[in-house]
């Protein structure tokens, strides 16, 4: 059997599998307390639209844009052809700080991101 048909060269058949259902399950824990639409898929933490806001947030962000500061975020959302209402939300970004991901970008709009310290 060659590498491809096993689908990784440093795991087995059987591994690989598990690896790939642990993933989906940790894809599919939701918010215990009720934050979140417990049929959504929304991360501990997150409601679903709050997942599809950061998600649509993400789409404009280009990653040759991370790390950026406010500037280089509007610019890159401008050359992907960005909404109004993308554009104005990075507009109200603090001049000066530097952004490492969309997660980032999303807390300093007030944005909730999962809470990898709660559990299900």
């Amino acid at each position: 059997m060659d590498a491809m048909q096993r689908g990784n060269t440093k795991h087995g058949v059987a591994l690989d599998e598990r690896l790939r259902r642990e993933d989906e399950i940790e894809a599919r824990r939701v918010d215990p307390e009720g934050e979140g639409d417990r049929t959504g898929g929304a991360p501990v933490g997150m409601t679903p639209d709050e997942v599809e806001g950061r998600s649509n947030l993400g789409r404009y962000i280009p990653k040759s844009c991370l790390p950026g500061d406010r500037d280089a975020l509007i610019a890159g959302a401008r050359e992907l052809g960005a909404p109004d209402e993308v554009l104005d939300a990075l507009r109200l970004l603090p001049a000066g700080t530097r952004f490492e991901t969309v997660n980032q970008v999303w807390a300093a709009l007030g944005g909730r991101n999962e809470d990898p310290t709660r559990r299900p």
